[in-house]
Order: C-alpha cells, then sequence, then structure tokens
C-alpha cells in the first residue's frame, strides 16, 4: 500500500470537492481548480474526508495512487491558504520592479526581462532584491518562479544571480595564480 496514498485529505472549513465522472473540482476563498484524475483510482468524498483506493496493485495503480492523492492535496490546500515562491537577487546593479501586473527585472543582461503575470498568480516586490510569486495553483506557482530564476540561475564562484530564499548554492573556489 502507498504510504502517502492511503492517508485521507481532511477538508477544511469553507471548501467545497466535488467530483463528476473523473473530474475533480475544489472551490475555496482563493480561488477554483479542476483537474481530471485516473479511472483507474476511485475518490471517495466522506465528510470532511477524501480516500482514494486503487483497484489492484499493478505498477500503473501503485504509481498513480499516490500522485492522485498528492495533486488533490494540494488543490484542497491552494484554495484554502495558497502558495508562495521566494527569490532574492544577489549582484551589483541587480533588481525587480513590479509595473502593474508585470515583473521587470535588470540582471546584467543588455536588455530588461519581462514576465507578464498569469491568472491566479500574482507578484510581490517588497525590496528591490526581493520577488514573492503567489497564487494558488502550486503548479504555476513553481513554474513561474523557476522560469524567473532560469533567467540568471546562481553562478558557483561569486554567487551571483536569481536564487530561491532557502536555496543553498555551492560555491567553487576559483583559479589560484602561482
Amino acid at each position: 500500500m502507498s504510504r502517502i496514498g492511503k492517508l485521507p485529505v481532511t477538508i477544511p472549513a469553507g471548501v467545497t470537492v466535488s467530483k463528476d465522472g473523473h473530474t475533480v473540482t475544489v472551490k475555496g476563498p482563493k480561488g477554483e481548480l479542476s483537474r481530471q484524475i485516473s479511472p483507474n483510482i476511485e475518490l471517495k468524498i466522506e465528510e470532511n474526508e477524501i480516500t482514494f483506493v486503487r483497484p489492484n496493485d499493478s505498477k500503473e495503480n501503485r504509481s498513480l495512487h499516490g500522485t492522485t492523492r498528492s495533486i488533490v492535496n494540494n488543490m484542497v490546500v491552494g484554495v484554502s491558504e495558497g502558495f508562495k515562491k521566494e527569490l532574492q537577487l544577489i549582484g551589483v546593479g541587480y533588481r525587480a520592479q513590479k509595473q502593474g501586473n508585470k515583473l521587470v527585472l535588470n540582471v546584467g543582461l543588455s536588455h530588461p526581462v519581462e514576465f507578464e503575470a498569469s491568472e491566479g498568480v500574482s507578484f510581490e516586490v517588497p525590496s528591490n532584491t526581493q520577488i514573492i510569486v503567489e497564487g494558488f495553483n502550486k503548479e504555476k506557482v513553481g513554474e513561474l518562479a523557476a522560469n524567473i530564476r532560469g533567467v540568471r540561475p546562481p553562478e558557483p564562484y561569486k554567487g551571483k544571480g536569481i536564487r530561491y530564499v532557502d536555496e543553498y548554492v555551492i560555491r567553487k573556489e576559483g583559479k589560484t595564480g602561482k
């Protein structure tokens, strides 16, 4: 039995979960998410809990069991609490600005890099060197934060670049002269 798959998902107050065929819809104070789940995994909604049952122990069903549970749990957490990724810019002259619903980055390239906030995702720039990406869809928040980080990933010699706040960058020693 999957250790993750057999755990029930608790539904907090203010969140409604409905199932229509193989589509799960979760509504909450932050928004609404809908997703197709595998027809092999059976979803049971009882009072304030969602449980997941697989028909047999085939390899495909075992792999889908925990994955389906994690996806639905992320949907429930997203519409009730939301998700947040924090990034920081390290480097001389590196800065971020918010212009409307756009994020403009100046990170040592010949041109400023712009990112548009998609539906359900927002930017916050508390200081010139700090970016907070927030939203209720974990996939979109993570993807946008990874795309921002991908503009200038941290390099190992000086540590300059865009990194997550809790990320540790392994530093290398440079060349030494004789």
